[in-house]
Order: C-alpha cells, then structure tokens, then sequence
C-alpha cells in the first residue's frame, strides 16, 4: 500500500510540531511539507501535490478558507483551529473532518481513519501528477457565504455567465469565478465535452440526445438541463460517441 502523502499549512510553530508528533504514529502517512502562512502553503500543494492537508482557518493576513479559493484542485482537508464557532461553517466546504487544538490523539486517530476510509474507496494510489483534473478531483467554489468541496465526477454542466462560470450538481447551480477556458483546459477530456461557446457537459449526464435543426443535436440531461450542440461540434460528439 502507498503511502498518503500530507502537508501542514498552520502558522503555529506549535501546533505544527503538535501534528508532526501525532503523525509518527501513523506509518501510512508521509508528510511532504508544511508552511506557516497561505501563500507558502500553496507553493507547497502545488509543488507537491499532497492527497491530504492539515488546514488551519484562522492565520494572519489570509486564512485557510481562502487558500481553498486559490487551489485548482484541493486535498482531502482537515481544518484544525483553537477557535471552535469555525466549525460549522467548515462543513459548509465539505471538509473530510475537524481537529480543535489542542487535538486529542484518539481524536486524531479518528480522522486518520476516515481519510484512509475514504482513499480506499476511489484507490489510495490515485493521484493526480498533472495539470488535469480526474473524476475524484475536488474543486473549490465559493458563491456569497455558501461554498462547497465537489467532486469533478459530480458536475453536470459548466456554462458562461459573463466573465464568470456556472456550476451545475445535484440541485445546486452556484458561480465560479473564473472563465470557462479556464476550466476546460482541466477537465479530464473522457466525460466533458464542448458543446458550444457556452457549455460544456458531463457526458455522463446525458438523458436524451435529440436530432435538431440543420444538423444539430439537442441534448437533454438527467437534471432537465437542454443543451444544443452546435453545428461544427454535433459532429466531433457523433464521432466521440460513435453513434
């Protein structure tokens, strides 16, 4: 079995060294590095791509909330803080678990647990050495005060909204700030596909594909979405999908 390779980002010389000692009693997990500040943290995610990440919230200057912003795909997160009305609104970002300092070992134990849990299930030695998304990805979206830790395999469709993209899965439709040619040139080519100058879909997702006007197709997808292929890219998807 592979190690878990894991990062630290917490400004507390303290309460880094506290982790580090509580991770020598778990062989399956490599600390790859750790920083005491957001900007550090995300030279260090991105140089080294860890699978999971001790996150602390409250640092000076930007906290850890907005170190999600930054990431184009985020680690398995635990949040630890000494500060514990954070708690709630961590599980708002979907955050694997919470650690309220100073952590309990058997507490720690815990979340150990779950993360070794939840990499089993889609395969402890998946990760991604590049700059493309898989379907276990995790991507971070903010809109006003609610946000969320979703699953590329998830996401329905992606469509423009000015300068920014929406975001569709399960019933929420929330914006990401940032272009849909940013977003495409991620995503893992094999379930999402240009649709036009707007859209892109999840294959996945499709319900119905629907023959339209002047060689065209429609497409309807499982959440009701109708979304028409255009003329040029109706015949790269009938390619695509054989048919």
């Amino acid at each position: 079995m592979n190690k878990i390779s894991a990062a630290i980002v917490e400004d507390s010389r303290l309460a880094r060294n506290e982790l580090k000692e509580l991770l020598r009693n778990h062989d399956a997990i490599e600390l790859v590095g750790e920083a005491a500040n957001v900007d550090q943290g995300y030279d260090l995610i991105r140089a080294k791509r860890p699978q999971l990440l001790f996150l602390d919230i409250n640092m000076p200057e930007k906290d850890g909330f907005e170190l999600l912003e930054m990431l184009d795909e985020v680690p398995i997160t635990i949040f630890t803080t000494a500060f514990d009305e954070y708690a709630i609104k961590s599980f708002e970002y979907n955050a694997l678990d919470y650690l309220l300092k100073p952590i309990n070992e058997k507490r720690f134990a815990m979340a150990v647990e779950k993360v070794m849990a939840k990499l089993e299930g889609k395969g402890n030695d998946e990760k991604n050495t590049g700059d493309t998304l898989h379907e276990n990805s995790q991507i971070f979206i903010k809109d006003g005060e609610k946000c969320w830790l979703v699953k590329i395999a998830d996401i329905v469709l992606f469509e423009i909204v000015g300068n920014y993209t929406r975001v569709y899965f399960q019933d929420e439709k929330p914006m990401l700030y940032k272009s849909l040619n940013q977003i495409e040139d991620k995503l893992p080519s094999e379930s999402f596909f240009r649709a036009n100058r707007q859209q892109i879909i999840n294959i996945t997702y499709i319900k119905e594909v629907i023959p339209w006007f002047n060689g065209k197709l429609k497409l309807v997808m499982n959440n009701g979405s109708e979304v028409e292929i255009s003329r040029r890219q109706s015949y790269i998807f009938k390619d695509k999908l054989s048919f």
